[in-house]
């Protein structure tokens, strides 16, 4: 890829990426044409739809009323075609913030060619110089704006951070991504001015750890079944909370949690009172926030997960976040805006899994030869390859329509979350 002095590496993974992406959509309309499935195009302000059957005539029409979900995976589900966020490949930093970017890495892959991820294993957390490097560098603080005290990265900028740390220690990627892709995300997306004033700065150069604490015993992913709960007092001042949340990232040495709990609302259709759940911002220093121990896990053991107990903790109202009644709401849309950082994150881990086999391949000598040479080797290399290629391509095309505005993103980023997880 060396030509004139010119690295072009980057801008032809760029081109190759835009044309297989065009080749998938080509391949996948062809099939869809051949049985029926409709197909929508963009026509000025309105959606033109064509309907094609085998046993009729295609049929053309307009219209203007909601704008289409632009989710590619969504249409599929509907039988339909929306190739707008897969072709052309979304590239959404230009030069200049490619190169900001850029001049951010260098300085965190310095550090981590000291680093000895074995360290952080045996001690079951960070070392106290790691946080503090990571601190200084601005690492706990990568897509807060800069009025907040962190660096104003973008969706694209952040993946791409991820993928320096998952190459060196995915344990302490899950420390830096727990704080803030879930952490203090929902403040950021739901806080109000004096909330974000107030805990953004902490979180992002305060030193102050985040946390999020949505999982209970009886419930994991059926948010709504959640038995933590808060009771609003009397005076309408402050809440009571009481309850547990397992399997918490950072449980045990965060002091700001996102906590989620059930709320008596009054329905306003009925006037009857029911349980919603409701977000809240708490503090440890309210008291009555206790962790149990560290899990003593398989892997990933430097990124602390415990158990959080709530007794009786004292929430003031202003604490309450998206409003009452809307935590269902809150939890998703943080979940589904942090999700497309794992496969940033684990991009990078399969990159140097990727360079550790090879240079085994090309080292290891088996029957007179190096096993490099063996097919059935060579496939397992080109397999990993292509596992990783696709990872990548997936992490950042979603992070790049996210960066582009899109709102129709969240099957997309689970599929990123779940394949790279696979890979």
């Amino acid at each position: 890829y060396q030509r004139s002095g010119e690295d072009t590496s980057y801008e032809h993974c760029r081109k190759l990426r835009s044309f297989l992406s065009l080749v998938v959509v080509l391949l996948k309309l062809t099939m869809m044409i051949r049985t029926g499935v409709k197909v929508l195009q963009q026509s000025g302000p309105g959606v033109v739809q064509i309907s094609r059957c085998l046993s009729a005539t295609p049929k053309r029409y307009n219209s203007t009323a909601d704008a289409p979900n632009l989710s590619f995976m969504a249409n599929l589900f509907r039988g339909e075609i929306q190739p707008v966020q897969v072709f052309p490949y979304p590239e959404a930093a230009d030069a200049e913030q490619k190169e900001f970017i850029r001049s951010l890495r260098e300085p965190i892959d310095r550090f981590f060619a000291e680093y000895d991820p074995v360290e952080s294993e045996k001690l079951g957390k960070p070392s106290d110089a790691v946080m503090e490097a990571m601190w200084d560098m601005g690492c706990f603080g990568l897509m807060a704006p800069e009025e907040y005290g962190g660096l104003n990265l973008s969706n694209t900028g952040y993946a791409t951070m991820g993928d320096a740390v998952g190459g060196v220690d995915l344990g302490l990627a899950v420390v830096l991504g727990a704080h803030q892709s879930i952490g203090w995300k929902g403040v950021l997306l739901y806080g109000t001015e004096e909330q974000k004033k107030k805990y953004l700065p902490m979180v992002t150069t305060g030193k102050t750890i985040a946390a999020f604490a949505l999982t209970e015993p009886s419930s994991g992913s059926d948010a709504g079944s959640i038995r933590t709960r808060a009771v609003k007092s009397a005076c309408g001042k402050f809440y009571t909370m009481n309850g547990s949340k397992i399997w918490i990232s950072g449980g045990g040495i965060s002091d700001i949690l996102t906590v989620f709990a059930q709320t008596e609302v009054v329905d306003p259709k009925t006037g009857k009172k029911r349980d919603k759940v409701t977000a809240f911002i708490v503090e440890r220093s309210f008291g009555g926030v206790t962790s149990g121990p560290a899990e003593d896990k398989m892997g990933i053991r430097c990124s602390n997960t415990t158990e959080v107990f709530f007794d009786d903790v004292k929430i003031p109202v202003e604490n309450v976040l998206g409003g009452e009644g809307n935590g269902f709401k809150v939890a998703m849309n943080i979940l589904n805006n942090g999700r497309f950082g794992m496969a940033g994150t684990l991009a990078g881990t399969m990159r140097i899994c990727i360079a550790k086999a090879t240079e085994h391949a090309n080292n290891r000598v088996q029957f007179g030869k190096k096993i490099k040479e063996f097919g059935n080797v060579q496939e397992k290399l080109a397999r990993m390859a292509m596992l990783q290629y696709v990872t990548q391509s997936m992490g950042f095309m979603v992070a790049g329509n996210m960066d582009n505005g899109a709102k129709d993103y969240h099957l997309e980023a689970a599929i990123s979350k779940i394949f790279a997880s696979e890979a």
